[in-house]
């Protein structure tokens, strides 16, 4: 596994490029293109946010029109095309259809997304002007896939990107393409996000690349399990995006079939791993984030229980405020464990800051408040509720709520 800024493994099949358009007052690069030779299969998840931006709609149309078949990306970052109406929806599909001809494809197969201000007419002029630049510019190169990532930036202040590369044992001869043999798969994703995540079946922007031999439909359900384990397990705000996407692309470059044999399996712990690096990223970059708390909750009856449980305690302010001065107030956190719909019974529930037990039987417990205190001022620290129902238990990725996150989100459109 490898993640950002250490050294990225590239996938085959897949070029990349970004500029500037003009859409960020600015001036940094704001348009990015993906495009894969020959197309690829893709499986996506979209946000649960029943305001939809114009790219998601016209992205989820393209995909069932295409078979799910994708020829190229694009994104541009410093406007949403939400609440934009039937322009923005037009708009959209006058980007796609004019990348299509100079590609020579169907504008079906060119997938939109767009990340920045809601409300704002997008500028499709300037997007249009500079596609054939973008195109003619495009590159499988590392400098080429860094730029795509820092393009699709917003608040981030930072670009996320994770790799991953397995084998699959074979006694035909390889064919070498740089670093990578034939019988080498390789998986590469891409996010941004820094604020308004707390997703539901998909988060943010995520693109995530890889040369496997793969049919839409087993992509889609190999993301949407990879996404349950990691994106779909982690907060930062509360608030579901209007834009999420999450876009797993195979371009079957490496001509291993995901039914090869051990394929699947290696994939799918390849898959896992960078999704769960990827939100660990984007959680880490989050908006005035000062420390990243592993949110554990064990003993529900259900995965589903441990996450309404988890997601409550996470969307606390006063729990987010806690953490935010390293205040050990374990209170709190029982109190969100109390309102949250599950019918707990307190007397079963502990609560543990970092290696201390605070709370037993939801009542105190003596715990040395200096070391809790430590514990929770250091950039990442583990908070565990036990809930004495069950035997589920999941891993939730969150953070404190500070100052920083009002001020960067109180003049954010201004």
């Amino acid at each position: 596994m490898r993640r950002s800024p250490e050294k990225i493994l590239l996938p085959r099949g897949f070029s990349f490029s970004a500029l500037a358009a003009g859409i960020k007052v600015s001036g940094r690069p704001d348009l990015a293109l993906v495009e894969i030779d020959g197309g690829a299969n893709a499986g996506a998840l979209f946000t649960t946010n029943r305001v939809v931006a114009a790219p998601v709609e016209v992205g989820r149309t393209a995909l069932g029109k295409s078979g799910g078949r994708v020829r190229a990306v694009i994104v541009n970052s410093g406007n949403a095309n939400c609440a934009t109406g039937p322009a923005g929806i037009a708009a959209c599909a006058r980007v796609c259809g004019d990348a299509a001809k100079i590609l020579g494809t169907s504008a079906a197969e060119v997938f939109p997304s767009s990340t920045g201000i809601i409300g704002v007419p997008l500028p499709d002029k300037k997007i249009r002007a500079q596609l054939p630049e973008l195109i003619r510019s495009r590159s499988a190169s590392l400098r080429a896939a860094e730029d795509f990532a820092r393009a699709i930036m917003t608040t981030d202040t930072r670009p996320k990107i994770a790799s991953a590369r397995f084998r699959i044992s074979s006694e035909r001869k390889t064919r070498k393409y740089g670093s990578a043999t034939a019988n080498d798969v390789t998986v590469l994703g891409v996010a941004k996000g820094a604020g308004m995540i707390h997703p539901q079946l998909a988060t943010m922007l995520v693109y995530i690349f890889t040369d496997l031999k793969a049919s839409a439909p087993d992509l889609r359900t190999l993301l949407r399990e990879a996404s349950d384990e990691s994106f779909n397990c982690m907060s930062i705000d509360g608030d579901t995006s209007t834009n999420d996407t999450v876009l797993l692309l195979a371009s079957g470059a490496s001509c291993i079939a995901l039914r090869d044999g051990a394929a699947r399996t290696n994939f799918s712990a390849a898959l896992n791993g960078v999704c769960r690096s990827l939100a660990e990223q984007i959680i880490s970059d989050g908006e005035g984030v000062q420390h990243v708390i592993r949110l554990h909750v064990a003993g529900a009856r259900s995965c589903d229980e441990a996450l309404t449980v988890a997601r409550t305690i996470a969307h606390s302010l006063l729990v987010k405020t806690a953490w935010a001065g390293a205040d050990p107030n374990w209170g709190r956190i029982l109190a969100a464990v109390g309102r949250c719909g599950v019918a707990i019974d307190p007397a079963r529930v502990n609560v543990f800051i970092g290696a201390q037990k605070v709370c037993s039987g939801g009542v105190a417990w003596p715990f040395d408040r200096r070391r809790a205190h430590q514990a929770l001022a250091r950039q990442e620290c583990d908070v565990r509720v036990e809930l004495g129902r069950g035997r589920e238990s999941i891993q939730f990725l969150t953070t404190d709520l500070t100052a920083e996150y009002v001020r960067i989100n109180a003049d954010y459109s201004t």
